[in-house]
């Protein structure tokens, strides 16, 4: 990877732990606070047959880190692009 600058490398690096950041705090929200900490309010809800907690704990909090990996490809690939050192 070769950057133009020195500034264009740190503001690569900066945005791409701001992504990175932001991504763990969904997932931690998703896996803990529905998995665990807002159980009993979601398992009023079903969702299949299943109480939506037991469901966040089981299996949701797993989709949602499919999504945020499928994210964080696509935005990468753009600030690679943006920063001019995407492969092709």
């Amino acid at each position: 990877m070769a950057f133009k600058s020195e500034s264009d490398a740190n503001a690569y690096w900066k945005e791409n732990i701001s992504l990175v950041v932001k991504l763990m705090v969904v997932w931690f929200v998703v896996s803990f606070g529905c998995g665990i900490l807002f159980v009993d309010q979601l398992n009023a809800i079903q969702l299949g047959g299943y109480k939506l907690g037991f469901w966040f704990a089981q299996q949701g909090s797993i989709y949602t880190f499919v999504v945020l990996i499928y994210i964080y490809t696509v935005k990468m690939a753009k600030l690679d692009r943006k920063y001019g050192v995407h492969e092709d």
